[in-house]
């Protein structure tokens, strides 16, 4: 990349440079260091977004009165910061589902019994309990009035399904899964 850059910025220059081995030298060595410095650049311009900070998730956890946690995933930080900037203002099913969306594993389905004061969240778009669901439960109690139950419901593979399948005890046993692996199993 250097080489095309340097020879663009050796064409701009008057033609009796192009012949100097000195000049196509320094133009070289300065395509270098402009390649590392856009980098540095973009780089530092990619903090800004959470999707794609990286180094910077530490300011922007501290930003939203998050402990910055730099031994979680990287993808768990970005999830818990969406969820601090999404769960602002006034709290309705659409805000809860967009909090929760905002992490990993956290397509849900949403219902509210009004008559019991509380809210029941159903994760369906990976069966199994997500990974990191200590990190849901916090973001929407936080944004929940204190007043309204929360309920957790998980997907698993129900027996209708693997009936459907039409597998026999051996093919079922070929799969060689554990209990645990077949629950979360998508027919």
């Amino acid at each position: 990349m250097s080489r095309n850059r340097g020879a663009e910025m050796l064409d701009a220059l008057p033609s009796y440079y192009a012949d100097s081995r000195l000049v196509g030298n320094l133009t070289a060595r300065e395509a270098d260091e402009l390649a590392v410095f856009h980098e540095r650049v973009q780089d530092v311009l990619r903090q800004f977004f959470v999707d794609t900070a990286t180094w910077g998730l530490a300011k922007w956890e501290e930003l939203c009165g998050l402990p910055v946690q730099e031994s979680k995933p990287v993808d768990q930080r970005r999830s818990m910061i969406k969820s601090k900037l999404r769960g602002a203002g006034t709290v309705t099913l659409a805000v809860i589902k967009e909090v929760v969306d905002s992490f990993e594993n956290g397509e849900i389905g949403i219902q509210e019994n009004f008559g019991n004061y509380e809210v029941v969240i159903t994760f369906i778009g990976k069966r199994g309990v997500p990974p990191n669901l200590n990190d849901v439960i916090t973001a929407v109690r936080e944004i929940v009035p204190a007043h309204i139950n929360l309920l957790y419901q998980f997907t698993y593979l129900r027996w209708d399904e693997l009936d459907r399948a039409e597998l026999t005890w051996a093919e079922l046993d070929a799969l060689n899964q554990t209990w645990d692996e077949l629950e979360v199993w998508k027919v």
